[in-house]
């Protein structure tokens, strides 16, 4: 019974009067995703492209409320993964895609660093071995000669193609650290997003004793994981005009991670001048503002 309302409502798509249509979309919309292979077998078998220009609109908008549905949800977790914040981004584009899929993607890079480090290890020697394994291992790379590709924000689009922007290249190694435990966390520096090493002890101690933090070095995922310290910050913001903020230096939360992946991201449409997605990443943006 259910189909065939489905089926009624999709006959009447092609009717010129705009109010119509929208009233039957808006009764569509209210049966949730399951319509959608009803929708796609629909729009194979139709010829109308008024249909199937407005079987496409539903489609992506149920798919759309999904993806904020799965935001908001992830927003509220207390204990947030980077990685599955990351995937909730590229569910936008790519609705078909499975959480547990980029997780097995993942895993081998974690398996294969675990196999080489060990608590006598020192942080550098540690962070020396994660390089190997991204960088020399399995090859990842910065899309250089293609900065503003929007794939290069997708998180399964750089582990397939393994090129990717900064924040994308950022992440898969944070999550890499937080699957092994190490205290490596996400820096917002503007133009440039940078990774930082904490000491696994400052928390425990009076922030007073040490110095930025507890803050041991930085690491650079967009230039194979080059190791510096805060001077090279200093110099960075000096050299590009930018007022110099403690944020800068210190670790940040995975919210504003993943906002400054969707910002990058809505630059990276901009460039290619698609306003439609930019107005959708918008309500991301103001989702991540607002938790």
């Amino acid at each position: 019974m259910e189909d065939k309302e489905v089926q009624a409502l999709i006959q009447l798509l092609d009717d010129p009067n705009y109010e119509i249509f929208s009233a039957v979309k808006s009764q569509l919309l209210a049966k949730g995703l399951d319509i959608i292979p009803i929708l796609e077998s629909t729009w194979e078998d139709d010829t109308s492209d008024l249909i199937q220009e407005r079987i496409e609109e539903i489609i992506h908008e149920l798919q759309f409320e999904k993806t904020v549905k799965l935001l908001k949800q992830w927003v509220q977790q207390e204990n947030k993964s980077i990685l599955e914040g990351a995937y909730i981004i590229a569910h936008y584009q790519y609705p078909d895609i499975n959480l547990d899929d980029i997780k097995a993607q993942t895993e081998k890079l974690k398996s294969d660093t675990w196999l080489e480090i060990n608590e006598n290890l020192t942080a550098l020697e540690k962070v020396k071995i994660i390089n190997h394994i991204v960088y020399s291992a399995h090859k990842f790379t910065r899309n250089s000669a293609d900065l503003f590709n929007p794939l290069n924000y997708y998180i399964n689009e750089v582990l397939s193609i393994k090129k990717g922007s900064s924040i994308l290249l950022g992440i898969i190694y944070l999550h890499i650290a937080e699957q092994l435990q190490l205290p490596i966390h996400g820096v917002d520096l503007p133009k440039n997003f940078i990774l930082a090493y904490k000491d696994e002890f400052a928390d425990l101690f009076p922030t007073q004793i040490y110095d930025n933090d507890g803050i041991l070095f930085y690491i650079n995922p967009f230039n194979k994981g080059s190791v510096f310290g805060k001077k090279e910050i200093e110099h960075f913001l000096k050299q590009h005009k930018i007022e110099e903020k403690k944020e800068y230096y210190l670790p940040a939360k995975p919210e504003r991670i993943i906002q400054r992946l969707v910002a990058e991201l809505m630059y990276a449409y901009e460039q290619k001048g698609n306003k439609s997605k930019q107005e959708d990443l918008m309500i991301f943006l103001e989702i991540l503002n607002n938790k």
